[in-house]
Formats: structure tokens, sequence, C-alpha cells
């Protein structure tokens, strides 16, 4: 229905369904006042039959997108009202009920690949009555998308207000409309980011072919020659077109180690592959991880002797070093070689466990915990190479997330600090332990876990993983390169829960903590008297002890 709104209206509307069917209302075309703001005016939609009902949604001048509001509730109420101008306002809104268990076949669906296309119900011929449906696209990140509608066939109307095509920039309908077409054009719309959000919506007549469309994917940086990008699962190579024109080569002819796996083609050429897999070669030599992998055009036939082409070798290497994961790209063209480095880190994340089975996470934060409970924490590295093995080799307990003093030792060196402390042996991924709850004495209830982990190769039996716990004097790993961290926190004793909220820090004082004693004059004479003592009793070892090195270089002890 077609709403011609005058000022200082306040009107509402309630609409019954059916029984075991569902409301959709759609407002295809709102025109209200552009300097208003939504607290004077605005179209407001609640669940029930009155205004006091549940607040489904609101709509003014300011929105950008086409509103759409389902409720499977027995009545929906709509209320408009409108400011004191005196201008011209218009509202299309069309309402219908559909049953929520019946789909239409080939009505929206989910498209993540860098390419693709989609076409409306029954295209090309005549599109469904009463059709809402939703297309997201999705492509990696680093890219945009080009969508291009080759035919449109809908109903024609000025404003777009029966059949219709809304374009989103975004991954929802609330992503910001950047275009609303019918009738018969072929438009072309590009994203600013990775995901896009198309939606038909018809009315109940003048059904017509509907729409064909198709996209791609445009990689959104700049590339002159190559980009590449490690993390702690794959290798991600970006080569630019422009650069491989200079070959004369197909770039559907590129390879690697394993010529099986196949790049993906937009406006340029992407390898993305498994750190252990498409012919990835790992090395492990010097406490350093690599992995190398080359991209070149297939070797010419054996039968040929000589080329005028130049020949393009692209050899790609991560080595994993220093806390993070360097990437080191060259390439070698005629004995020219290029440099590429950039600078990444593992993905290494810590949680706290139900129990020994470590299956179900805990996700309360603070999470509320007894004295003593015990308590089960496992950090995990998230990667595609099954030969790397996460050894847990300092973990520390602090009552503040900067980790300022005071700290306490559960695990030094892979060494056991804490008696309740218990660690399980090296198990793929995860390096696991177990330790019971405590709170710090005269400082906050919080309690927060910091682990430095080190990532080894499972097949390396002499690597420091497999030492497990030895003390720091046999082996310093300060310069030790593949080696991380991880916090989480709060956890807080179950007692300090009614004075905690969701978040901050609370100090909690216990008179047999913190006792509060008199400090009065003779308290400090007589501390200084003794600090007095101390220093002349130091002052006279250390001159005797200067003396005893002077005289002997090296002195044994006497046996008693």
């Amino acid at each position: 229905m077609i709403l011609q709104l005058n000022p200082d209206e306040n009107c509402t509307w309630t609409i019954e369904k059916p029984e075991n069917k569902s409301i959709r209302i759609i407002l295809s075309y709102v025109q209200l006042d552009p300097d208003g703001s939504c607290e004077s005016e605005s179209i407001k939609v609640f669940e029930g039959s009155s205004s006091n009902g549940p607040l489904l949604g609101q709509v003014c001048s300011k929105n950008n997108y086409v509103p759409v509001f389902e409720s499977s509730s027995n009545t929906l109420t709509f209320q408009i009202v409108t400011d004191s101008a005196r201008i011209q306002r218009t509202v299309f809104l069309f309402y219908y009920f559909f049953s929520p268990n019946t789909s239409i076949p080939n009505c929206g669906g989910y498209l993540d690949t860098l390419e693709g296309s989609f076409t409306s119900p029954n295209y090309p011929k005549p599109h469904p009555e009463l059709a809402y449906c939703v297309w997201h696209i999705q492509v990696e990140k680093g890219y945009k998308i080009k969508l291009n509608f080759e035919d449109i066939l809908l109903e024609i109307d000025k404003q777009c207000k029966f059949d219709f095509i809304a374009v989103y920039d975004g991954p929802s309908t609330n992503s910001g409309l950047i275009g609303q077409v019918c009738g018969y054009v072929t438009p072309t719309y590009e994203s600013s980011s990775n995901s896009l959000t198309v939606v038909l919506s018809t009315d109940y007549a003048n059904s017509y072919r509907g729409f064909s469309a198709s996209y791609t994917s445009i990689y959104a940086e700049n590339i002159n020659t190559t980009s590449l990008t490690c993390s702690s699962d794959k290798m991600r190579v970006i080569i630019s077109k422009l650069f491989l024109e200079t070959f004369h080569s197909n770039e559907n002819n590129l390879q690697l180690n394993d010529p099986t796996c196949r790049p993906k083609l937009s406006n340029v050429v992407e390898f993305s592959f498994p750190l252990n897999g498409c012919g990835t070669i790992k090395k492990v030599e010097d406490e350093s991880i690599t992995y190398t992998n080359i991209i070149t055009f297939p070797a010419s036939s054996a039968s040929e002797v000589i080329t005028r082409q130049k020949h393009l070798q692209i050899i790609v290497k991560c080595e994993m070093e220093h806390n993070s994961t360097v990437e080191i790209m060259y390439i070698t063209e005629d004995d020219v070689i290029q440099n590429q480095i950039a600078v990444g880190k593992y993905n290494i994340s810590m949680a706290l466990f139900e129990s020994d089975s470590f299956e179900k996470t805990i996700l309360e934060s603070p999470y509320y915990v007894d004295l003593n409970q015990t308590l089960f924490v496992q950090v995990s590295l998230h990667t595609s190479d099954p030969n790397l093995t996460v050894f847990l080799d300092t973990c520390r307990a602090s009552p503040t997330s900067d980790f300022a003093s005071p700290t306490y030792d559960i695990i030094k060196s892979g060494c056991s600090q804490d008696e309740t402390c218990k660690v399980y042996p090296l198990f793929e991924h995860y390096g696991r332990f177990q330790f019971n709850a405590f709170k710090f004495l005269r400082s906050m209830a919080s309690v927060y876990l910091q682990c430095k982990v080190l990532i080894c190769d499972s097949s390396d039996h002499q690597s420091r993983c497999s030492q497990g716990c030895i003390s720091r004097s046999k082996r310093d790993i300060s310069s030790y390169k593949w080696k991380t961290d991880s916090i989480i926190g709060p956890i807080r004793l179950k007692r300090d829960q009614r004075a905690s909220g969701n978040s901050g820090f609370q100090h909690e004082t216990h008179a047999e903590e913190t006792p509060n004693q008199p400090f009065n004059s003779l308290h400090l004479f007589s501390f200084m008297v003794l600090a007095l003592n101390v220093v002349i009793v130091a002052t006279i070892t250390v001159r005797h002890f200067v003396n005893q090195r002077a005289d002997y270089k090296y002195q044994k002890l006497q046996d008693y």
C-alpha cells in the first residue's frame, strides 16, 4: 500500500496472520523528512498487537537499506510518526504471509569462489511470486568483487517499489545499499571489501524472466611483480599479470613443484597452498624451520636445443623464527635476483578446559573458580604441518594482565615449579598442563596466565622440545628461534564473584593477610638501628673478601 503522510502524524496498524504462517513486511520505498531525526520521525515495527510489544526495528530517513521485517508472532504492529515539517512524505509498504518451512529452489545461497554466476529462480522463465532471495558472496581477503548483471527484466517502476534487485556493499542486508534496480537494465557494481549481498524481492503480480548475473574477483592491492604471505598453515603468492606478460607465456601454464596444484586467476595469479603440500620442501637446520617451493613455467620439450624466451623461476621461502614468520621470496630471471621480505606470526592460542579430556573449552571471562580447584590449560598451534609439536617452556601467573611484579612461576624451563602442576607429554600441536587454583596475597583477586612455548620439528629427537625438563644453566634458549607466547585470564575465586562485574579488577583485603598495626616513632628508630648494623657487617665482610682475593686466586674449603 502507498501511504501519503501529513505533518504531525501518529498512525498505528496491526496485522494478524493465519495459523502456521509467518509475516514479511517490505518497505521498498521510503521518503521521509531528510532533515528530521529518527527520534522525531520514523517507522517502528513491533511484535504483538500494540506498540508496547518488543521492537523489531526502526526506519527513518537516514537508513541506507531496504527495510524488511519478519515475524512468526500471531500479530505485528507498525507505527508511523512524523514531525511538523511541511514536505512531501511517501511510504510504499507491502506485506504477505508465507510458510517458513517451504523454500523456493535456487532462491539465494552462499558463493565463495573467486568467480561465479547465479540467476533468479526459474530463469529465463518467469520468476516466482512473493519471493525473497538473498545471495551472499564472499571471496578471500585482499580481493574486491565486481558484479555484472548480463540480463534483468523485472516489473518497470520509477522507484522500483514492486519487484526489485537490491545490492549491498558487505556481508548482510544492513551493510549499505549501493543499488536498487528493476525494469530492463544491465548495471555493474564493485564492492569495497571481499563481500557483497544481493537480494531479489517480488510481489504477487507481473512476473517476468528475472535476472542473470556473474561476478569476478579483483585483487585490491597494486602488485607490480609478486607478493608473498606466510601464515602458520599456508603460503600465499600473488603474481601480477602485467609482470607475466613480459615472458610472453600463458599464466595458466605456471606451476608449483607439484603441477596438480593449480593457481586461481583473476586480475592477478594466486597460488595458495598448505605448508605440507604441493611439493613444498621442509628443512630443519640450526634450530630453524623453512618451507620452500618453486613457481615456474614447464620445461621446454626435450627435443628443443635453444630458446629465445626469458626463463622465469620464482622461489618462495617461509622461514619460521624470532617469535614470527618471516617471508622471503626471490625471483631468478636471466641471473637477476629480486628479494622481498615480510613479517607474520605464529597462530597460537591458549584456553582453559573443563577436564583432562580437553574436549570442552571454558568460554566465561572472568572464570570463577574455587580455591584449590584443578584447572586444565591447553596451548594450541594452528598449522597445517603435522610434524610440528608444542613445548611448554615457561608458564607464570600474575595478578595483572601486564605481568608486572609479583609473578609466580608454574613451569620454568619445562620443569614444574608448583607442587600441584602436572605437565602432560608432548602431543601433536598441543601443550597441556594442569594445576590447582590459588590467589595472590595482598593483591588483586584476579589471576592471569602467560605461557612461552617453543615449536619444534617432531622428527628431531635432539631438539629442545624432546629434552623435556632441564635447567636453563644447562642450555640457554634466549637465542632460540621459534618461540612465542600466549595469555589468558582473568581467573577469580567464586567468593569474589559478588563483588566483581564482568570486567575490571577488584581489590580484596583480609585481616589475617594485612594486619593494621600501629607504626610509631619507636618502631622507626629500631628499624634504623637494625639497618645500620646490617650495613656495617656487610662492609666488613666485603673488605675481608677483597683482601682474601688479593692473596689467593683459589682456596679449597676445609672439610668438617
